[in-house]
C-alpha cells in the first residue's frame, strides 16, 4: 500500500531561504540516484500555514523508513551538524493512501 509521508518545519521570519534543502539535495543526487520504493517528491512553503513542506510518496512506509534511515539522515547530518536539533521538522508524520493516481 502506498503512503504518504509528510513534513514540515516552521517558516523563521521573513527568510525563505531553501539553502538547507538545497545542499541536502545535491549530497543526495536522488535524480541520478532515486530511492527505492520513492514514488513522487515535492518540497514547497505553504504560505497559508506557515511552514516549508515535504510532500512526498512512496511505495510503502518501510521503503520510506529505510531511505530516512540510510541515505537522508547521513546527508542532514554531514550538511548541518551542530545545527541538527535546532532545525528538527514541527511534524512529520506518515498516512496511507487510498488512491495514487500516476504511481508506478
Amino acid at each position: 500500500m502506498a503512503v504518504a509521508a509528510v513534513t514540515e518545519w516552521d517558516i523563521q521570519g521573513q527568510d525563505r531561504s531553501t539553502m538547507n534543502y538545497d545542499a541536502i539535495g545535491r549530497r543526495l543526487d536522488t535524480a541520478n540516484n532515486p530511492p527505492e520504493g520513492g514514488l513522487f517528491h515535492t518540497a514547497g512553503y505553504d504560505e497559508e500555514v506557515g511552514v516549508f513542506r515535504i510532500f512526498d510518496v512512496w511505495e510503502s512506509q518501510e521503503h520510506a523508513q529505510r531511505f530516512i534511515e540510510d541515505r537522508l539522515m547521513p546527508a542532514v547530518r554531514a550538511e548541518l551538524g551542530d545545527e541538527l536539533e535546532a532545525s528538527a521538522p514541527k511534524r512529520q508524520y506518515f498516512y496511507e493512501l487510498h488512491d495514487a493516481a500516476g504511481a508506478r
